[in-house]
């Protein structure tokens, strides 16, 4: 059984170009995981006049994974490491049903906490 997670990337600092290049980067980080998919949310057709099919939305990826705790434990984890080093205006919010979690500069302590609370939250749901 699979499970749909939304990952979506903020950056106060980061104009869009900006903003696509951190989500194309966290997309080959998260596809080195034992994931099914990693692709771009979609924010539509193209608008008029334009060419082009579709219109990404900057900074969200739609993730396909195993709905086992390990494999949404790994990607947190991972999601957590690639923003280790980020700015303070930096964070990521990852969503899986109606349950999310949002990472951002928080202290360690209060991560570990918001993070086994949120894998509790979905294993149970």
């Amino acid at each position: 059984m699979s499970d749909t997670l939304v990952v979506s990337i903020a950056d106060v600092e980061a104009d869009s170009e900006r903003l696509d290049e951190l989500t194309l980067a966290l997309r080959r980080e998260l596809l080195e995981l034992d994931v099914d998919d990693v692709e771009r949310v979609s924010a539509g057709p193209a608008p008029a006049g334009t060419r082009g099919f579709d219109v990404a939305a900057v900074g969200a990826l739609l993730v396909t994974l195993s709905s086992s705790a390990s494999a949404i434990g790994n990607l947190v984890t991972t999601v957590r490491g690639w923003l280790r080093h980020a700015p303070a205006g930096r964070s990521v919010e990852l969503a899986i049903g109606d349950k999310s979690i949002k990472l951002s500069g928080a202290t360690n302590e209060q991560q570990e906490r918001l993070i086994h609370e949120f894998l509790r939250s979905v294993a149970t749901s």
